[in-house]
């Protein structure tokens, strides 16, 4: 299998993803995963930073609801990996802008620096 060419991989994306070999509770197998890096990177690295796509689990603040291909489910961001580009088997879509800017919202709010919170985000209630 070839890798994925810099130049076609774009946030916003999605790609079917190979995430196995995993360990304890990462996401397992072959799904679908949301390009999360910026463009910039992209452009240069043979790997790209992932979020997992699902159509079952729970709603959580840090599980940002989509439709894909007529289908329900959600951006799992607390799982992002970095993953090498030999893993993207193949482009499915992309996600619509909006959701797409919730993600990268979602992905901000979980890494702030709130002073005595440090590391918690605002993602804590």
């Amino acid at each position: 299998m070839g890798v994925v060419a810099r130049a076609t991989v774009a946030q916003g994306a999605v790609y079917l993803v190979m995430l196995d070999l995993t360990q304890g509770s990462e996401i397992r197998k072959t799904r679908p995963c949301l390009i999360v890096s910026p463009d910039e990177i992209n452009q240069h690295l043979r790997t790209v930073i992932v979020a997992p796509m699902t159509g079952g689990g729970g709603a959580y603040p840090w599980r940002v609801p989509c439709r894909f291909r007529r289908k329900s489910g959600f951006v799992v961001v607390d799982r992002i990996r970095t993953v090498d580009r030999s893993r993207l088997t193949r482009r499915l879509g992309r996600l619509r802008a909006e959701t797409v800017a919730a993600v990268l919202r979602t992905l901000q709010d979980m890494f702030a620096d709130t002073g005595s919170d440090a590391g918690r985000g605002s993602m804590v209630h």
